[in-house]
């Protein structure tokens, strides 16, 4: 990697940061230079991103990371998936992206089943069905909100949103379009089919972009605001999971799967082409745009935001607890006092979780829970559970035994719920980095520079500058009975 830094803007649906990558002697550091916080906002009776907002906060990012680093050889943008602006004729973005859980989504799904059938959509995507994919957002503003619809000239998602804000360019960057479910990804084009039956706007879609391009460089008005040199804005694996997994330290000869853990928890392996057939159908499972000629066959599962929500809940009653007093109440609790869905459809939705858990588990016919460290703790084992359901797909579809899964991002510091994981699949657990998003972000940059050779070289850089964690399965029977009652629920 030549002398120099990387910038990676890097948004979550909680929080944004701005990130430094630096290469020395064979070792990437990393130096955060700016966080923010994220979340909906509510206009106009809905959820929303505060898209001004956003770009203040990444362009303030931009601006400390070009003072701390005089040589910024480009940046990349990453984002979560799904959502996106629509812009009109004057590339004005006609109102504030809705955010994913806006209630707008509901039925959307049946609605759009009712002209072309569920099994014709997989046909024609290979996407996991999930209400705020792209697709049913889309549908719903056409349905709800025509006259906006009839202005859009394009249609951005948020990554991309940002990069035009940035720089102009108008494109979808393959990873992230190949989230929104209107894309065919046997051929990684827009599906025309789908669109066409459904009678949405063709034209709004910009041309697909692959990892790698360049999207151009700083406008020169925001490069003289920020006082920086017109830096170079570079096409990563925008969707944050694509960066992620791009960031799994994975080598040798092993069959690996990976774990990207935080409010969602996204679960799979790298393929060279996308497996849709009837069986990856009835599994619902997704295939989405990787970096570099690959696929992400995977799953998109809740994840930690039950943790979160029911700790946001917890405050507003005045019992303020941290993510480690969680986990250590957690441990102290008993085992196995309860099966829960974790997909269950009510979980999605903002506000009172434990009293929605509750209300599940009396519907259920299982006891209600009133401790805290209880209620963490039956989260946490069901989510293990639900890993191990979901890795016993991923070893049907692929036909091959996988013998290690890689944890990274965020859900790496819940130590408990990594044991968890490695007593509930069977499997070797490698937690770690942290960081993998921003590092995956990262290391396309440098390959499009070509300061890195390909995936493989990078994976191996990664690996050498981060440390890692190992926890080994412990062969419980009484989590192999878990297991076996959490995969027979009803």
């Amino acid at each position: 990697m030549s002398k120099g830094g990387y910038a990676a803007v890097d948004l979550g649906a909680e929080s944004g940061r701005v990130m430094l990558a630096e290469m020395d002697k064979g070792k990437l550091t990393l130096r955060e230079m700016h966080r923010f916080a994220n979340g909906p906002v509510e206009q106009g009776g809905a959820l929303h991103w505060d898209f001004d907002k956003l770009m203040k906060e990444i362009t303030a990012g931009i601006q400390k990371t070009a003072a701390a680093c005089k040589n910024i050889r480009s940046i990349g943008v990453d984002t979560w998936g799904v959502d996106f602006g629509l812009l009109d004729k004057s590339g004005k973005l006609l109102e504030n992206p809705y955010h994913y859980r806006d209630s707008r989504n509901d039925g959307m799904m049946d609605k759009v089943f009712s002209i072309v059938p569920r099994n014709k959509v997989y046909q024609y995507t290979g996407i996991q069905f999930m209400q705020f994919n792209s697709l049913y957002q889309l549908f719903a503003y056409k349905t709800q909100k025509p006259e906006v619809v009839a202005k859009a000239d394009k249609l951005l998602f948020m990554p991309d949103l940002i990069t035009y804000a940035l720089t102009g360019f108008v494109g979808a960057e393959y990873t992230i379009a190949s989230t929104s479910q209107m894309m065919d990804m046997k051929t990684g084009k827009w599906s025309d089919g789908l669109l066409r039956a459904l009678d949405l706007p063709r034209a709004i879609l910009p041309q697909v972009v692959m990892p790698g391009a360049k999207a151009g460089v700083l406008k020169k008005e925001l490069a003289d605001k920020l006082g920086c040199a017109p830096i170079p804005v570079v096409e990563v694996g925008s969707h944050d999971t694509a960066s992620a997994v791009a960031g799994v330290p994975a080598g040798g000869d092993k069959n690996w799967a990976y774990l990207s853990s935080g409010t969602w928890s996204l679960m799979g392996i790298e393929t060279p082409g996308a497996i849709i057939n009837e069986k990856s159908l009835s599994l619902d499972m997704t295939n989405e745009g990787g970096v570099l000629n690959t696929i992400r066959l995977l799953k998109n599962i809740m994840g930690l935001w039950l943790v979160q929500e029911c700790r946001r809940h917890w405050a507003k009653e005045g019992n303020e607890l941290d993510y480690g007093q969680l986990a250590e109440m957690a441990g102290k609790a008993k085992p196995f006092q309860g099966i829960i869905n974790i997909e269950q459809p009510e979980f999605m939705a903002i506000g009172d979780m434990p009293v929605k858990i509750n209300a599940y588990l009396a519907k259920t016919g299982q006891k209600q829970i009133q401790d805290k460290g209880q209620m963490i703790r039956v989260i946490l084992e069901n989510l293990a559970a639900r890993y191990a359901e979901v890795m016993r797909m991923l070893e049907t579809l692929s036909g091959k035994k996988i013998e290690m899964l890689h944890i990274v991002g965020g859900g790496t510091k819940n130590e408990l719920l990594n044991q968890f994981t490695a007593d509930a699949t069977g499997k070797t657990v490698i937690t770690g980095p942290v960081e993998a998003t921003v590092l995956g972000n990262v290391l396309m940059q440098a390959v499009a520079a070509g300061d890195i050779a390909n995936l493989s070289a990078g994976r191996k850089i990664i690996a050498d500058s981060f440390e890692m964690k190992t926890y080994k399965p412990s062969g419980s029977g009484e989590w192999k009975t878990f297991v076996e009652k959490y995969c027979t629920r009803k």
